[in-house]
């Protein structure tokens, strides 16, 4: 299950998207009222994402926030592990996050492992696969 503020961020992207061809440059207010987001918890969100190199940003008069890269070069992966970490749903089996688990005596007999390896590479082919032009 992703976080509210992986939902929030993929949806603040989504509508930073759908605007990228018409006005690339959106401000934090048009982006908020757009899905009725929190413009507090966005501020933090967007701040986030700017500093991982996704949007950027400039001030003044015609400030506001624009994606890095066009819509179809993001994907939908990389958001998710930027917010909410492992995509796995055990750090036994995450390819980028992984660690040892504390209550199996060893990976080769762990009964729930090979499941849970199952459920990571299901998750993986739709994120990997998808780019938020996708998801537009």
């Amino acid at each position: 299950m992703i976080t509210k503020k992986a939902k929030y961020a993929l949806k603040a992207l989504s509508v930073l998207a759908r605007s990228y061809m018409v006005k690339p440059v959106l401000t934090l207010t048009e982006i908020a009222s757009e899905d009725n987001l929190p413009k507090k918890f966005l501020e933090t969100i967007l701040h986030d994402l700017r500093r991982a190199g996704i949007l950027s940003s400039t001030q003044g008069k015609n400030g506001g926030y624009f994606l890095n890269n066009p819509p179809n070069e993001i994907v939908i992966a990389r958001l998710i592990r930027l917010i909410d970490g492992p995509i796995a749903p055990t750090l036994c089996v995450s390819l980028h996050f992984y660690g040892k688990c504390d209550d199996c005596g060893s990976e080769e007999s762990c009964k729930i492992r090979p499941l849970m390896m199952k459920v990571r590479d299901a998750n993986l082919s739709v994120y990997e696969n998808m780019t938020l032009a996708d998801i537009l």
